[in-house]
């Protein structure tokens, strides 16, 4: 791994094959994969990864979770991994199935990029600046760039991939927020559960539009990740977090003489805006920024790397490497449908999740939420939805047109 002086003015201005935009969950992870491919007519890519320099404001440690089929690229790295899932209805009934072949596992951000960093081939070369401007152009695009100490840099190359945020959302009929708040607890007594992941708790205080749940990933009998869950459209402010997790803590699971080891936070946009993952001829947008969340769950890491798989591939047969949508478009349409449903009120958002999971195959759920069912199934399940206010938001949706979001953080 090459590491580039901040006097290095050559090496700062020479051409790559690839710059990448961030190092995050899609950019470390584009860099890794790509750094060990063979591209057409250029061999092993040379590859600039830019991300902010040290002291610059960075997203704070923070967990990814994902479901899949077997062995996976990051076992290694993993903090937990549960073949079981719960989900408990309003009421406490309790809905606990064995999800194999599939496993949900838990993956914390500073593991996964100790983990990617340490790997990163001598190809890979690391920039810390911050990105100013991104000119595209015919056959090449301009990444400019500022370093901490003023100085500037400028990197060419055929294809650069822009993981970071969007500075705008896209316009969108609906928009929700997934905000939320967890602890990891540790308590003097067997608490957890630690072969099943609780996946939604809905016995918690509900909001009159949106849902709130709880979320605990146990990681041994004494400790568990315990989170409080909203998807709603205005976040909490700091009292509201802790008062809500003091709630669920101490009147919804019971749990007496816990200490908080650490904690984080988080706000996730549920949007049905449609995020283009080309922003020039030579310029791509990745992870989130390129749609990656799936919009009914906020879901994220899974899609990042099927984007990242169809990049890879695009790249060693020399096509245009455009980043695909993750998430089928009648699977965005009935996302869009969910948020809508929502957001207006008909649908009581933890009635809807409680019947859902007690009356499908969670194995099911999880391949709809994947990407993976098929049509028929995907018909049948819908069918345990409340048809009316599904049905009146579906007519909603069709005439609804996107518009501009205002006030989205």
């Amino acid at each position: 791994m090459k590491k580039t002086g901040l006097g290095d003015r050559l090496t700062a201005m020479r051409g790559f094959d690839v710059i990448i935009v961030g190092a995050g969950a899609a950019g470390l992870s584009l860099a890794h994969a790509a750094a060990r491919i063979v591209i057409p007519g250029v061999g092993t890519p040379q590859i600039a990864l830019v991300e902010p320099p040290a002291g610059a404001p960075r997203p704070k440690d923070r967990t990814w979770c994902f479901w899949e089929h077997g062995a996976g690229p990051w076992d290694e790295v993993l903090a937990a991994r549960w073949d079981r899932l719960a989900v408990l209805s309003p009421t406490g009934v309790r809905h606990e199935q064995a999800i194999g072949p599939q496993s949900y596992k838990m993956l914390r951000s500073r593991d996964f990029e100790a983990h990617v960093r340490a790997g990163l081939a001598p190809n890979v070369h690391e920039y810390a600046a911050t990105v100013t401007a991104i000119d595209d152009g015919f056959d090449r695009a301009t990444v400019h760039a500022s370093r901490a100490d003023g100085s500037r840099v400028s990197l060419q190359a055929r294809r650069v991939f822009d993981s970071r945020p969007l500075c705008t959302p896209p316009a969108a009929r609906t928009t929700l927020l997934q905000h939320f708040r967890g602890w990891f607890v540790h308590t003097g007594q067997d608490a957890f559960d630690p072969g099943t992941a609780l996946l939604m708790d809905l016995r918690t205080a509900q909001p009159h539009h949106g849902v709130s749940f709880g979320y605990v990933l146990p990681l041994s009998s004494r400790e568990a990740l315990v989170e409080y869950t909203e998807f709603t459209r205005e976040v909490l402010d700091d009292a509201g977090y802790e008062a809500a997790l003091r709630r669920y803590t101490g009147e919804v699971l019971g749990l007496e003489g816990f200490t908080v080891a650490a904690s984080e936070q988080g706000v996730i946009p549920m949007t049905d805006g449609n995020f283009p993952t080309r922003a020039g001829r030579c310029v791509f947008r990745l992870g989130a920024a390129g749609g990656a969340t799936r919009p009914s769950t906020g879901y994220t890491f899974s899609g990042i790397q099927r984007q990242v798989a169809s990049v890879v591939r695009s790249l060693e047969r020399g096509r245009v490497p455009l980043p695909p949508s993750p998430h089928k478009r009648r699977h965005r349409a009935m996302d869009s449908v969910l948020l809508r449903a929502l957001d207006s009120g008909r649908l009581d958002g933890a009635a809807f999740f409680a019947r859902l999971f007690a009356r499908n195959d969670m194995r099911e759920i999880l391949d709809f939420l994947d990407g993976r069912s098929v049509l028929g199934r995907e018909l049948l399940m819908g069918a345990t939805a409340p048809v009316v206010p599904m049905s009146v938001t579906a007519l909603e949706c069709a005439f609804r047109s996107l518009r501009p979001l205002r006030g989205t953080p």
